[in-house]
């Protein structure tokens, strides 16, 4: 009865449900025409429709950048409040977190396993704001005039923020010309986008894997999309902004499955002319198989180990190198492990998130502690198999409290509690969460952590995505860790093998059987 049972509900779980998704998608083709007009249009070269260069209140010799400012808003003149309204702006969202309620979460205020959390570090962190002036608690979010138009707008690569001055940018004999730069502004390109997003957890390539300065160049191996030699998309094109409110989600921050930036927006839900491929997109994001390593050119970092950090040597602070100039150990960061060619980590995603607020208590029955957990499972309909990039830390907590504790990392100037000058750990952390207005017992260890970062750049060209038999294998398959449903040719079960077994066997009979009736038959027909 037991196997019986089980033979029915495979019938009605697995069979029942797969015939049906083949006969809606047995029709289903790919729209090349949808992509071939995508590429025309990315091929074009965007044409200016007006010269900055002619507008007289772009010729002054600018001694202030609040000016710079103040003269592109004086022709677009509603941007500014656009870009007060944008979360690249605010550095948080509006989002409904289960538990927790309505948040307002982001880089502002959320924890990672690379640097802690910007809180007491803004002069340094905060370089990679829109604005300037970001210091401490005191910035003005409402002032258009801290706004920062040319880290996004300007197209000469000349413009850079200065080190350590809270996003403004250098405005001595360091300066760029910065009439030549107004009189090149337009819509950003990689090299904009990058200035941050390549270089987030303290340089090149540290933070995502998928995103890096070799992208300015690297051909179509490297990033189908972004290939010099190819399409060459910038990224806009995937990430559009109306009224400064881009495209996309980052997950280290955001929580809720909204303002996406999908494959499918482009190549559709049903991208193959094979129908079998078309049906895997129901439970398998295209990053799965399309993106099957990361970290292609530049190593990424992959482990951060804090509780190593203040070391010294003869007294002073030192630093290890690898062969390729990677840090391996840091006296102001402690220990790393960097990877290349990285076959990514792979998790159940439905697109929304939660995270670990500064506030809240470690079990310390569930470690490693997730920094941020990326919500999804088999039987959840939106769930899809993503690919992931999992950093891992090892970072302080409060063993008496029982929570995760932010040290102030950074100052201009020494005998302020900043680790990165003092190196003393008991300083930092106080400083830290005096900052935060937070408690803090006096006493401090080390607790891993994983932070999940979804893998979405790198495409791989068609040719070299995954295999059939890269994931439909006994033997270290790439889905080897999701266990929490049947896969063909990986997974093992009695019943449903005997059923596949049985169902053969009595086709090959009923094939003899309608074959011998129709042979007989035929015989009786010409006796007659």
């Amino acid at each position: 009865m037991q196997h019986l049972r089980t033979i029915i509900t495979f019938l009605l779980a697995v069979v029942a449900p797969l015939a049906i998704i083949t006969l809606v998608l047995r029709e289903a083709r790919q729209d090349h025409a949808l992509l071939d007009g995508l590429q025309e249009e990315y091929n074009k070269v965007h044409q200016l429709g007006v010269d900055h260069g002619k507008h007289a209140v772009l010729q002054q010799d600018f001694t202030n950048p609040h000016l710079i400012t103040a003269a592109c808003l004086s022709c677009h003149t509603e941007r500014g409040k656009e870009v007060l309204e944008s979360s690249h702006w605010k550095w948080e969202r509006e989002a409904y977190i289960p538990g927790k309620g309505v948040t307002y979460l982001g880089k502002k205020s959320l924890l990672n396993n690379f640097c802690t959390g910007i809180a007491s570090n803004e002069g340094s962190c905060n370089r990679c704001h829109p604005g300037y002036g970001w210091k401490d608690k005191t910035f003005d979010f409402t002032n258009e005039y801290n706004i920062d138009c040319l880290i996004c707008h300007d197209n000469t690569g000349l413009y850079e923020k200065a080190p350590g001055s809270a996003g403004y940018p250098y405005m001595d004999e360091n300066a760029p010309d910065y009439k030549k730069i107004l009189a090149n502004i337009g819509r950003p390109k990689r090299e904009n986008c990058g200035y941050c997003h390549f270089n987030g957890g303290g340089g090149n390539n540290v933070k995502h894997g998928d995103l890096e300065i070799a992208l300015l160049s690297a051909d179509r191996t490297i990033d189908v999309h972004m290939g010099v030699d190819g399409t060459n998309m910038q990224c806009v094109a995937c990430h559009p902004a109306e009224n400064h409110k881009m495209l996309g989600r980052y997950y280290g921050v955001s929580s809720s499955n909204t303002q996406r930036a999908t494959c499918e927006r482009c190549h559709t839900s049903v991208p193959h002319t094979n129908n079998k491929l078309n049906e895997h997109t129901i439970k398998v994001a295209c990053q799965t198989c399309h993106i099957p390593i990361y970290a292609k050119v530049n190593a990424t970092k992959t482990e951060w180990n804090w509780s190593t950090a203040t070391q010294r040597k003869e007294g002073l602070p030192y630093q290890v190198l690898d062969s390729l100039g990677n840090e391996m150990y840091t006296s102001i960061k402690g220990d790393f492990t960097w990877q290349r060619m990285v076959k990514p980590e792979y998790i159940w995603f439905n697109g929304t998130a939660d995270h670990h607020l500064v506030t809240e208590k470690i079990n310390l029955n569930d470690l490693p502690m997730k920094i941020n957990t990326l919500n999804g499972e088999y039987r959840d309909r939106n769930s899809k198999i993503y690919p992931t990039k999992v950093h891992r830390g090892k970072q302080p907590y409060d063993p008496v409290n029982l929570t995760i504790i932010q040290p102030k990392l950074w100052d201009a100037e020494a005998n302020k509690g900043a680790l990165w000058i003092d190196l003393d750990w008991e300083a930092a952390l106080r400083t830290g969460m005096e900052y935060l207005d937070l408690p803090y017992s006096g006493q401090h260890d080390f607790i891993p952590t994983e932070m999940f970062l979804p893998v979405n750049h790198m495409v791989s060209l068609a040719s070299e995505s995954l295999q059939c038999s890269d994931c439909h294998t006994r033997n270290e398959g790439r889905l080897a860790n999701l266990t929490d449903f049947y896969m063909p040719g990986r997974d093992y079960n009695a019943g449903i093998d005997t059923l596949g077994k049985l169902l053969i066997i009595f086709s090959i009979f009923g094939a003899i059987i309608h074959g011998s009736i129709r042979i007989i038959t035929h015989r009786k027909r010409q006796a007659k």
